[in-house]
C-alpha cells in the first residue's frame, strides 16, 4: 500500500513510513559500531631456555668433570623455566 504523501521527501522514507522529521532526529541512522577488540598479546617462548640450558649444561658439567650430570641438570632447569614461562606468561 502506498501512502498518500509518498511523493514527498526521501523515497525510502515513504516506503518505510518514516517522516522527514523522524529522519532528522536520527531514526534511520545505524547504531555506533562496537569498540575494537584489544590487541592480542604475543606468547613468550619457553623453548629457548630449554635449548640453551641443555647445551650449556654439559659444557659447565664438563669443566667440573661431570658432563652427564651437567646435561641432566641443564635439561631439568630448562624444563622448569619453560613450565614457569608457560604458567605465568601472557594468555
Amino acid at each position: 500500500m502506498v501512502r498518500p504523501d509518498a511523493g514527498r521527501g526521501h523515497p525510502c522514507a515513504a516506503v518505510a513510513g518514516v517522516q522527514r522529521a523522524d529522519m532528522a532526529r536520527g531514526a534511520m541512522t545505524n547504531p555506533p559500531p562496537p569498540p575494537p577488540p584489544p590487541p592480542p598479546r604475543s606468547p613468550l617462548a619457553g623453548g629457548a631456555p630449554l635449548a640453551l640450558l641443555t647445551l650449556l649444561g654439559p659444557i659447565v658439567g664438563g669443566l667440573m668433570g661431570q658432563p652427564t650430570i651437567g646435561l641432566l641438570v641443564g635439561f631439568g632447569l630448562g624444563v622448569l623455566i619453560a613450565i614457569a614461562i608457560w604458567l605465568w606468561g601472557p594468555r
